[in-house]
């Protein structure tokens, strides 16, 4: 009994090691990817801080902050596209179930491959984004009486918004041309909106856990983010691939069964020529 008792603490101990060193093994990784989100996206995160400081503590200053918000306009497609696509490719890995790839070169090589269509999907949104938020920002100050038209163009910069988790899941998981990658998330995110829009509030509360302790927005926060999103959308992908195959199988029983029918009858009609 004593040699029993001794192995099953040895088992135990041996579990309890394993999921530690697990645990560790994926708290890296999430790290790691993450950091080189943040150094890849740098330019663009300095200006965003930049921007920040000058609001708390230069309020007055309008002209900085418009340079600033045209210089993250231009900046956001060349570095924040591609990087983001690259590390929704290290997340699009983990989440189909190979979890030992290679950070660094899963994020760089998504980086490459996908760096020309996520610019260019990065510019269509960027342009998009102004003109939608210009609109909604006249209609809302400046034009009496069109406060619904503004609110309507609230309402489509959020699912504009929305429908970039979906871009960036498309963008590493298909291979498609970039104006279909952008129509097919915004109909995704019109068709399937309960998981986007839920990761879109997971990422809110991320980003409120984030302000509360700044240092996860350097190790952890958007690779988390990412690893959000993509779980939803394949998740939804998954299920749509099921109702597809369902409904495939339905349609070939029913084409099955229609074929056995018309057998059926014209054997029929064969032994009602045959009587005399």
């Amino acid at each position: 009994m004593h040699d029993l008792s001794e192995e099953e603490t040895d088992l135990e101990m041996k579990g309890a090691m394993g999921g530690l060193y697990k645990l560790t093994e994926w708290i890296t990784r999430i790290a790691f990817s993450n950091i080189l989100w943040v150094i890849c996206t740098s330019p663009f995160l300095f200006i965003v801080l930049t921007k920040f400081l000058m609001a708390v503590q230069t309020p007055d200053a309008h002209n900085e902050q418009l340079l600033s918000n045209w210089m993250l306009g231009i900046l956001s497609p060349f570095v924040l596209f591609p990087a983001t696509a690259a590390l929704f490719n290290v997340v699009r890995k983990w989440v189909m179930g190979n979890s030992d790839v290679s950070v660094f070169k899963t994020f760089f090589r998504g980086y490459k491959e996908n760096y020309k269509q996520s610019m260019i999907g990065g510019i269509f949104y960027t342009l998009l984004f102004v003109i939608m938020y210009v609109d909604y920002t006249v209609y809302m100050t400046q034009l009496d009486g069109f406060q619904l038209v503004g609110i309507v163009m609230l309402v489509l910069l959020i699912v504009l918004f929305v429908s970039l988790f979906n871009f960036f899941s498309m963008t590493v998981h298909y291979e498609m041309k970039t104006l279909q990658l952008l129509k097919n998330a915004v109909l995704l995110t019109l068709i399937r909106p309960f998981r986007v829009f839920s990761t879109l509030i997971g990422s809110a509360v991320l980003v409120y856990i984030g302000t509360q302790m700044p240092v996860l927005f350097v190790f952890f926060l958007f690779c988390l983010m990412a690893l959000f999103a993509f779980f939803n959308f394949y998740a939804t992908f998954t299920k749509m691939q099921e109702q597809q195959e369902k409904m495939k199988k339905a349609e070939e029983e029913s084409e099955t069964e229609q074929a056995l029918l018309e057998s059926m009858d014209s054997v029929k009609k064969e032994e009602n020529g045959s009587k005399p």
